[in-house]
């Protein structure tokens, strides 16, 4: 059974810095591309960074130089450390396994709360 589940999430002023985790169990990590998706409220839910089983990043604009994505395979773990965090970054973020050869999935987490407020 495949299970990705996120943590980390909470109550952080602007400015302020959270890490995101996000364990996988169930699938071989070493073939997955492994993503940090976030969905403010009334808005679509938008790709905020990825990280290749290579290892190589992709960022949206909005995070870059601010948030950092980083996977450690001996651990099936992935995280998003994110720092100078504004209030517009408010929104659950959830994690997604994405298998990059065949057959592909994808797996999602059930998301963690980020609040950015003072």
């Amino acid at each position: 059974q495949v299970q990705v589940v996120e943590s980390g999430g909470g109550l952080v002023q602007p400015g302020g810095s959270l890490r995101l985790s996000c364990a996988a169990s169930g699938i071989i990590f070493s073939f997955y591309t492994m993503g940090w998706y976030r969905q403010a409220p009334e808005k679509q839910r938008e790709l905020v960074a990825t990280i290749t089983s290579g290892g190589s990043t992709n960022y949206v604009e909005s995070v870059k130089a601010r948030f950092t994505i980083s996977r450690d395979n001996a651990k099936n773990t992935v995280y998003l450390q994110m720092n100078s965090l504004k209030p517009e970054d408010t929104a659950v973020y959830y994690c997604n396994a994405h298998r990059e050869n065949y057959p592909f999935r994808d797996y999602w987490g059930q998301g963690t709360q980020v609040t950015v407020s003072s």
